[in-house]
This record gives structure tokens, C-alpha cells and sequence, in this order.
């Protein structure tokens, strides 16, 4: 009676550490997987902050660049002010450089093109039109004075339509530029952003290293 009553006792015993032992493994296995996805994700945050940063100084020597070429200056202040544009007296006599002077810049051309047709497009002036009254008129014989009057304007438009397709054409150039230059300084924080976040994976990842190896320790 004494031995089957003791054999249950020690087959109960070491049931009872089977489970402890298990969880053991479990954990000790999360831990490690839990480790690694963190040395993942940090190298993975690391190399988006690299590219992402590229593409930051990518996009500002590209911008820098394309602009310094077009050798475009703001006027000086007096001419500013006089035109009324005190919004852009701060730029007065700069280089347009960056994709915050583009878009100024872009502002001041508007300004000028707003004044050109009473603020049509150049798409919106009928210069051919124009130009086929005056056919018309020199087909149908009309007298000398008419065929001038509308020759001066067919003139006029032309040259309205020319200066506001040159005008709006530098504008959306400028607008480009900027947007570009918008683009890469968002890249340059998600930059910044993807470093901060590699950085504190890192600590984690150590952080858990060293949670292993006590674990390891001690079991």
C-alpha cells in the first residue's frame, strides 16, 4: 500500500513541473522572435531614413540648381512697394534660389498677368479670330482705316497671348519647383521620423538581448 500510494505522489510531482517548464520554453522562444523582429525593424527604419534623406538633398540640389540657372532676381524693395506687393518685400533683390522664393516669385509673375487682359488666359484670347477679321476685311475691300484698326488689334492680342503664354509658362515652372522643394522637405522629417523610430528599436532590441540572456541565466 505504501508504494502504489508514493509512486502517484512522484508522478504528480513531476507533471506538475512539466507545465512550468514549458511555459518556460514558450516564453523564452517569444522573446527571441519578439528580439529579432526588432533588429528587422531597425534595420528597416534605418535604410528608410537613408533613402528618405536622399531623396531630401536629392530634391533641394535639384531645385537649387534648376533655379540658380534660370538667374532670376527679385526687384528691389522700392519697386515692390510701389507695385504694391509689401507681401513680398522680404525677398527684395534675392536670387531665386529655393522653392520658397519660386512660389513668391510665382505670386509676383500672377500679379503682372492679372493686369495683361483685364485676366484672361492666354488660351481664353482669340488672336486667330483676329487675324482672320483682318483677311476678311482686305478680302472684302474694306477701306484702308478699318484694315488698320483691326490689324492694331489683331496686333495687340497677339502679343498679349505671347506674353501671357511666356508669363504662365515661368509660373508653373516656378510652381513646380516648389512643389518639389514641398516634396523634399517632407522626406528630409519622415527622415528624421524613420531615425528617431530606428533608434528607439535599437534600445529595445538591446533591452532584449539582455532580458535573454538573464532569462538564460537564470533557468
Amino acid at each position: 500500500m505504501t508504494t502504489i500510494t508514493e509512486r502517484p505522489a512522484a508522478h504528480a510531482a513531476k507533471d506538475a513541473a512539466e507545465p512550468d517548464d514549458a511555459i518556460t520554453l514558450r516564453r523564452r522562444t517569444i522573446d527571441k522572435i519578439l528580439t529579432g523582429f526588432g533588429v528587422v525593424a531597425t534595420v528597416a527604419f534605418l535604410v528608410a531614413g537613408i533613402l528618405l534623406l536622399w531623396g531630401s538633398n536629392f530634391s533641394a540640389d535639384y531645385v537649387r540648381d534648376e533655379l540658380s540657372s534660370q538667374n532670376i532676381t527679385f526687384p528691389t524693395e522700392e519697386e515692390l512697394r510701389a507695385e504694391g506687393r509689401d507681401d513680398l518685400v522680404e525677398f527684395a533683390g534675392q536670387d531665386v534660389t529655393t522653392g520658397a522664393h519660386a512660389e513668391a516669385y510665382a505670386s509676383y509673375i500672377d500679379g503682372h498677368l492679372e493686369g495683361i487682359a483685364g485676366g484672361k488666359t492666354y488660351s481664353q484670347i482669340d488672336d486667330r479670330g483676329a487675324a482672320a477679321a483682318v483677311e476678311e476685311a482686305i478680302e472684302a475691300g474694306a477701306p484702308q482705316a478699318e484694315i488698320d484698326e483691326l490689324q492694331a488689334t489683331a496686333d495687340e492680342l497677339a502679343a498679349q497671348r505671347n506674353t501671357l503664354f511666356k508669363g504662365e509658362t515661368l509660373r508653373g515652372l516656378l510652381l513646380s519647383a516648389y512643389a518639389w522643394s514641398t516634396v523634399g522637405d517632407i522626406a528630409g522629417y519622415a527622415a528624421y521620423g524613420a531615425f528617431a523610430a530606428a533608434a528607439l528599436m535599437a534600445v529595445l532590441v538591446v533591452l532584449g538581448f539582455v532580458h535573454l540572456r538573464r532569462h538564460h541565466a537564470s533557468t
